[in-house]
């Protein structure tokens, strides 16, 4: 490695000889390149890395529904750039999808449920598409996606209701992994949020016991863990309830935690004054 500061990180010119500037500059559009009959040496370079990014997405069923909460935080490293960022996605009259990880694709991810929702609008005289659909459908593009080393740097939670009129909850990822759980969540919620959640609603008999507003009362305390412990989050949120019973989905947006209190703070190493 060539430790000379100004060019950090690059190849040791001793050992591989001179540094090779227009790997760094390839271009992502080789075939264009092609058909402006340019000499392009270099494969197509894919996405390496996430650049702007949503944390957590947390849901959970309860006995008459599920209740699926984001922030409206877009991180751009440790930078907040973007504070007013919806992360879940209304799909039909029947799905939500809650989406984590790259923005980008986030918005690739949605433009493509749109065109979806388009085609079944033509197709169908009446909306036909449905959580379990949905999910399927994510799950085969990410992992088609992965399969050709260009994935969408996305996790997904899909909650709504399938075919049969039943609650419907599954999550699915940019390796096209997919499973189902009563209590779900991405990004940093999977280690902060999961264990509140599950003390509460671990199985599918835990979810028939829970009610509607202890779900949103254990979401909105999630939603409070998250922002005082993970430093990409937001106090500002959006929060669903697809309720079974109504046949319905209520999106409450800017919505914001309360009665937070940082006093622990002091005693935490590393906060306030040194304590005599």
């Amino acid at each position: 490695m060539n430790h000379d500061p100004f060019h950090w990180g690059r190849p040791s010119k001793e050992t591989y000889g001179e540094y090779n500037y227009q790997i760094a500059n390839a271009s992502m559009q080789d075939k264009s390149a092609k058909y402006n009959n340019c000499i392009n040496d270099f494969p197509t370079m894919n996405t390496q890395q996430p650049m702007i990014t949503g944390t957590s997405v947390i849901a959970v069923k309860y006995n008459d529904g599920i209740v699926i909460a984001a922030d409206n935080l877009g991180s751009y490293g440790s930078l907040a750039r973007i504070d007013d960022l919806e992360r879940l996605i209304k799909v039909g009259e029947s799905t939500i999808v809650g989406i984590s990880g790259d923005i980008s694709d986030l918005q690739q991810i949605e433009r493509m449920l749109d065109d979806l929702t388009i085609e079944d609008n033509y197709d169908m005289e009446k909306p036909n598409l449905k959580a379990c659909h949905i999910h399927e459908y994510l799950s085969m593009v990410l992992y088609n996606r992965r399969s050709k080393m260009n994935p969408l740097w996305n996790s997904c939670i899909v909650a709504g209701f399938d075919d049969k009129g039943e609650l419907f909850l599954k999550y699915a990822d940019l390796l096209g992994v997919t499973y189902g759980s009563p209590s779900l969540a991405t990004g940093f919620g999977a280690h902060l949020a999961i264990p509140l959640l599950r003390k509460k609603v671990e199985t599918e008999e835990d979810a028939k016991k829970l009610s509607e507003e202890e779900a949103v009362k254990l979401i909105r305390d999630c939603m409070k863990v998250l922002f005082y412990r993970d430093a990409r989050s937001l106090d500002k949120y959006s929060l669903c309830v697809i309720s079974q019973s109504r046949k319905k989905i209520d999106f409450h947006k800017n919505l914001k935690c309360e009665d937070m209190k940082w006093d622990f703070a002091k005693d935490i190493r590393g906060y306030g004054l040194p304590q005599l």
